[in-house]
């Protein structure tokens, strides 16, 4: 059964700018959110959030932010003219106890007004660069600006900031026992499109082993014809079962269904539609417990032939 779903093109230079940019940021979501602090040439404190904000090297440290001009007129915000002017920003992290905060520092308030204050934040002295942290930051990233990308010069042009980390703040509250940063401690909210954001934490938090270590999974080929065109495996179950390192061999599977599925197939004997949909069900069962081995045994059980 196809999963290509049916799909509408853009050309997105065809769009007006504002159209544009609803289309973009409402689909590559949820962002990351970078609440960028500078200072002017006078020292004065501006504050910012940017979702145009990402992690791209170890050695050196990078980051990078991307404050766009102007979509009104293509103006310089005052991060970007701040870190031209100075090479330096804090970049802090945004959890869900300071998103409003950060919503209210997104307004366009003149250059000589102080966001801190305005969003309630209460600003800390840095180690390394002229802006101040966050206090309120479940981390923070003291910045050199090494690079500015300047991707166009009309209203939303990028202009992304290339910054060399030189001092990490973590709060200690969001660390585990191990001494790293603990997904559900840190609570961190991402950005989406229109007003949407989305928590990092709770329910919204799961995991999904990487495919490292010794050997390949065998990928979702691996998989009969006659389970992969039924439809009824999604395709993260179908994924998860690829990512096996090696197929049960034909003794195994016999004794799994001998031992694990016997039941089933007595109950099912004389209805094969039935039948299938019951193995179906333990093999998702299964996934969703954690156990894909026995969920390969279980699939492998089912020969509609």
């Amino acid at each position: 059964m196809s999963r290509i779903r049916k799909t509408q093109a853009h050309d997105p230079g065809a769009l007006p700018v504002r159209d544009r940019y609803g289309l973009l940021v409402g689909t590559v979501a949820p962002r990351p959110i970078a609440l960028a602090s500078t200072v002017d040439a006078e020292g004065r404190r501006n504050l910012a959030p940017f979702s145009y904000f990402n992690v791209f090297s170890i050695d050196p440290p990078m980051l990078m932010v991307g404050p766009t001009l102007r979509g009104r007129d293509g103006t310089v915000k005052d991060t970007l003219a701040n870190a031209r002017a100075t090479g330096e920003i804090v970049i802090n992290l945004v959890d869900h106890a300071m998103v409003e905060g950060t919503s209210l520092s997104s307004s366009d308030y003149p250059a000589d007004v102080d966001e801190f204050a305005k969003a309630g934040f209460t600003p800390v002295d840095s180690d390394t660069v002229g802006p101040a942290r966050v206090g309120e930051a479940p981390v923070a990233f003291e910045c050199a600006v090494s690079q500015i990308l300047e991707l166009g010069d009309g209203p939303g042009a990028g202009h992304t900031l290339v910054c060399e980390v030189k001092r990490v703040h973590i709060a200690e509250d969001v660390l585990g026992a191990d001494g790293k940063p603990d997904a559900h401690a840190i609570d961190l909210v991402g950005r989406c499109g229109g007003n949407f954001y989305v928590r990092a934490s709770g329910e919204a938090l799961f995991e999904i082993p990487k495919p490292t270590g010794a050997g390949l999974g065998v990928g979702v080929d691996a998989l009969p014809e006659e389970v992969r065109d039924t439809g009824r495996l999604s395709l993260n179950e179908s994924a998860r079962l690829g990512a096996a390192r090696e197929i049960p061999d034909e003794t195994e599977v016999n004794e799994h269904k001998l031992i694990e599925l016997s039941d089933l197939f007595m109950e099912h004997e004389d209805d094969p539609t039935a039948l299938e949909a019951a193995l179906f069900a333990e093999a998702r069962q299964r996934l969703e417990q954690g156990d894909v081995d026995g969920a390969w045994k279980t699939l492998l059980a089912y020969n509609p032939g």
